[in-house]
């Protein structure tokens, strides 16, 4: 009965994680879980191993690896523990079945288990009470649903990741590559005219981070999927808009300036919340990523592009709280899923995503290709 009671307990705990990962749309704060520990002890064990690969690309690449993987890894486990909870209740008690050899060890339970919960219905090993008929009958239909529930379970997480990345990849030409706050209020806000530009571009990511915040939350994993291109990620594009907005609250005025503290505020929930799902506290830079000359060099150069600023001593000092508010979180978050955070603005310039190509660096190019090395089917 001992090992019965086994089982049972295996299965409930199995059945109660799948649960809480797939079907309840909300954060769970409890101390322990299955799904929190497999993948906080995964990812510490793969990242662990590529960070003895030495090419940086390749780094990246093992990396976004592991988000896919990870969650076919969970669901063999899932299905696994099922099978072998089913096989030790079914072990425990002894279940009469009806074999071609007359064997009833735990390896033909085992089996047993396994063409019930996948539904193969061979027949070769067969329950004989009806106790044993009422178990293989739950388990089939605990299969089936666990089929039914995986169906569904990953068209909706990849419907919320290409959300995400289609706004970051939108990033590329309003903000660079890898986006910088600088280069989005320098792109976006060429003069006092174009604050009507930032003002919209602000309230649609104010929409975009609660979509962030709302499937990272109900599906975690989706922080352990990279995006398309090395130099941008999810958390990258968080922390530029919780800078042009921490900015644009403290130096201008007006409806854009409200329209930035709504996005910083929901930013900042993200960062928060998403910390808190993956048990990360926040973290102290180790560097100031805007030093006072720094940010002199950005004033100055916002200046320069038109942006009606505040004439107030007192911007510095405010931004500076302000950057206390989620800085350490972003930290927090990046050492753990080893991603970069962007600074305020690069000293050099540098070329955006879509300005450059694999067949161009190949050739050497920058302009594209020379006189007649087109295809001539085009």
């Amino acid at each position: 009965m001992v090992v019965s009671a086994v089982g049972v307990a295996l299965v409930l705990v199995i059945l109660w994680d799948a649960f809480e990962s797939i079907v309840l749309p909300r954060r769970v704060t409890r101390q322990f879980r299955l799904t929190a520990f497999f993948y906080r002890s995964a990812w510490l064990v793969w990242s662990k191993l590529v960070s003895y690969v030495r090419r940086s690309n390749r780094q990246e690449t093992l990396l976004s690896y592991f988000g896919p993987l990870s969650l076919l890894m969970l669901l063999s486990i899932w299905a696994t523990g099922l099978i072998l909870g089913f096989a030790l209740m079914n072990w425990g008690i002894n279940t009469p079945v009806r074999t071609g050899d007359g064997s009833s060890g735990f390896l033909t339970y085992l089996y047993l288990s396994g063409t019930t919960f996948f539904t193969l219905g061979l027949g070769d090993v067969a329950p004989v009470t009806s106790l044993a008929r009422m178990m293989t009958a739950v388990e089939a239909g605990l299969g089936f649903g666990f089929l039914a529930l995986v169906i569904g379970y990953l068209p909706a997480l990849n419907q919320s990741f290409s959300r995400r990345e289609i706004n970051i990849s939108l990033l590329d030409a309003r903000a660079g590559s890898p986006p910088t706050a600088a280069e989005l209020l320098l792109r976006r806000c060429h003069d006092a005219e174009n604050m009507d530009a930032l003002l919209q571009h602000l309230s649609e990511w104010e929409r975009w981070t609660a979509e962030v915040l709302e499937s990272h939350l109900s599906y975690p994993v989706l922080a352990y999927f990279r995006s398309q291109h090395d130099n941008q990620s999810w958390l990258a594009a968080l922390t530029t808009i919780l800078d042009a907005s921490a900015f644009v609250m403290v130096a201008t005025e007006g409806p854009c300036a409200r329209q930035a503290q709504l996005t910083f505020a929901i930013a900042r929930h993200a960062v928060v919340d998403i910390s808190l799902v993956f048990n990360r506290p926040p973290l102290k830079p180790r560097h100031d990523r805007l030093s006072a000359k720094a940010f002199s060099h950005l004033w100055q150069s916002l200046i320069q592009a038109g942006l009606p600023l505040k004439h107030d001593g007192s911007v510095e000092h405010e931004l500076a709280e302000l950057r206390r508010l989620y800085e350490p979180y972003l930290n927090g978050l990046a050492v753990y899923f080893r991603l970069q955070v962007p600074p305020w603005f690069f000293e050099s310039a540098r070329q955006d995503n879509w300005m450059k190509s694999a067949w161009e660096r190949r050739r050497g190019l920058r302009g594209g290709f020379p006189p007649g090395d087109e295809d001539e089917h085009f």
